[in-house]
């Protein structure tokens, strides 16, 4: 005898056989319905944890290297340029002393030395791109070169053979032939990349595409939640409200963290890398010129073209309308080195006026007066002049480059756990759906 079928709506029939077929899937019917809103919520959600993690991926990752690896890159370039700098200006002025040097000069041409040293070394550790290597190569086949002919140099010097002139010259000749172009390229080199990295860390696009996306999802979500309780007559879901809360928590989170690292990397460049980068090439051109004024005493010829470069470069280094000291002033306006940059801006006319002096009394025959100008320790001295603008731009660059390490330390520790938290905040979502809507699925089984 045939059993007569009951239909429940939107279910199908029971048979016989006392099992339900499968439910109809229809999207049409409320069970399709939720079936095609879970699917739709569930691949939203982790569409949204994909594009968020993407971009704090993409800006976790430039702002760690901007500390880790582009600014200790920069660091160690622009060291080496100066101490090369520094240790030809030095050199220089010990030849001039004449026999035994001072074992302060001494000590700070080695300091020099070892300090380009470590750098290379660091530098060649840190760089990873395969533009950096001929510049690295090249310093590090020549510097040992440099410093063969410095001490060949100071030995004839001490025993008093116009000879050491002639390797010093050699040497000098190296250091701004060959040294420092490579220096220079390594440093150039370096701020490239900063620049992209930090680029990487505070652009927009990829936090823009996050930011449309999670406009969307929280479109879909609100629209769903408020189907669901029109259809249901419950105020609220548990599981959609959950998805709602790790949504809104993670698209702040991320918010706050791009926004404070954006701020954060800002104001390194601003405040650190951009007037370190000026004021090291205000700096390295007063060192050239500084020994451009020994080299000029050594070869005790006056008008020569070591005088003729030091008047090329001062002139270049400023102070003045559009000179390396104006720039590196204006780059530090209103960060922690900006006092120091004022200061080495206006004592570079004291040194010129020094130097003046220096050289009306080279040329008059008294040279011995003008090399312990060029020596010495006294107030008008144009050694002293010179070591007080020098002085001040050091002070301002480390300064700055203080600030810019904080700021960036700062901008990377911002996005710490910002990728694995949009993953984690993601999959709580899509959790948060399926429960929600199973539940309501499971009312027309």
């Amino acid at each position: 005898m045939a059993t007569t079928a009951r239909a429940r709506p939107g279910l199908g029939i029971t048979g016989s056989s006392g099992r339900a077929p499968a439910p109809l899937v229809r999207a049409s019917t409320t069970p399709g319905k939720l079936r095609f809103l879970l699917a739709g919520l569930v691949v939203l959600c982790l569409l949204w944890g994909a594009v968020a993690a993407l971009a704090a991926g993409q800006h976790a990752s430039g702002a760690g290297a901007v500390v880790s690896t582009s600014e200790p890159l920069s660091l160690d370039g622009q060291r080496i340029y100066r101490s090369l700098s520094d240790a030809d200006a030095t050199a220089a002025s010990a030849f001039l002393a004449g026999g035994l040097e001072p074992q302060a000069v001494r000590r700070r041409y080695l300091a020099d030395i070892a300090q380009a040293a470590t750098s290379l070394e660091a530098a060649t550790t840190t760089a990873g791109h395969a533009a950096a290597q001929p510049d690295l190569a090249t310093l590090s086949a020549s510097l040992p070169v440099y410093t063969g002919e410095i001490e060949t140099a100071r030995a004839d010097n001490r025993l008093g053979l116009p000879l050491g002139a002639a390797y010093l010259r050699e040497a000098s000749g190296l250091m701004r032939g060959t040294l420092l172009p490579a220096a220079r390229g390594l440093y150039q080199q370096a701020n490239v990349e900063l620049a992209a990295q930090s680029s990487q860390a505070t652009g927009l696009p990829f936090a823009l595409v996050a930011l449309l996306v999670a406009i969307a999802v929280g479109l879909v979500l609100f629209r769903a939640q408020r189907w669901l309780a029109r259809r249901t007559h419950r105020v609220a879901n548990a599981g959609l409200l959950l998805a709602s809360v790790a949504g809104v928590v993670s698209v702040l989170w991320l918010v706050v963290a791009l926004t404070v690292a954006r701020v954060e990397l800002g104001s390194a460049r601003g405040h650190g890398s951009a007037p370190v980068e000026a004021l090291a090439q205000a700096d390295i051109a007063a060192l050239q010129a500084h020994a451009d004024e020994s080299l000029t005493l050594i070869d005790n010829s006056g008008d020569d073209s070591f005088q003729a470069d030091f008047a090329a470069v001062t002139k270049r280094l400023g102070p003045g309308p559009g000179t390396l000291l104006a720039a590196a002033a204006s780059a530090a306006s209103g960060s922690a080195g900006s006092a120091a940059a004022t200061a080495a801006q206006s004592g570079a006319p004291a040194w010129y006026a020094a130097h003046r002096r220096l050289r009306a009394l080279d040329d008059g025959g008294a040279h011995s007066q003008a090399v312990a100008s060029a020596t010495g320790s006294g107030p008008q001295d144009s050694g002293t002049r010179f070591r007080q603008l020098d002085s001040s731009l050091d002070r301002s660059i480390a300064a700055d480059q203080a600030v810019f390490q904080s700021h960036a330390v700062s901008g990377r520790d911002a996005t710490a756990g910002l990728e694995a938290g949009m993953i984690a905040l993601a999959l709580i979502m899509a959790a948060g759906c399926a429960l929600g809507l199973r539940q309501r699925l499971a009312e027309y089984q």
